[in-house]
């Protein structure tokens, strides 16, 4: 899995989680499923395409975990993004700009828990 870390005037990109997906109602950076021979870059440039209309520019690596839900063990990778465009909530979710000091406010899945520590840190 992927994700973009994407900071514009001291705020972060942010999506809300749909119903009928797994952990819906937690906000999460946007990205998500890599596709069999699918690189990390064309992922996160096809997930927020679909989840928000906008064309990405993947930057450098952030940070990665493996994180072992219940039902589920995922392999997240975080990666700073810029884009071009005006994101949209293309799938019906809700999307908010989040300042960094309030990131803690937000309810976010486990498996991103050390990331939000290294942003308000």
């Amino acid at each position: 899995m992927v994700a973009a870390v994407i900071e514009r005037d001291g705020k972060f990109l942010l999506t809300l989680r749909p119903d009928g997906t797994h952990l819906a109602g937690y906000w999460e950076f946007p990205g998500g499923k890599c596709h069999p021979r699918e690189t990390h870059t064309e992922a996160l440039g096809r997930e927020l395409s679909e989840e928000l209309g906008i064309v990405a520019v993947v930057h450098d690596h952030v940070f990665s975990v493996t994180h072992e839900y219940p039902e589920k063990v995922i392999e997240l990778h975080f990666y700073r993004c810029s884009f071009e465009g005006t994101p949209q909530p293309m799938l019906g979710q809700q999307m908010q700009w989040v300042a960094r000091e309030d990131l803690r406010g937000f309810r976010f899945p486990a498996a991103d828990a050390k990331m939000i520590e290294m942003l308000v840190s």
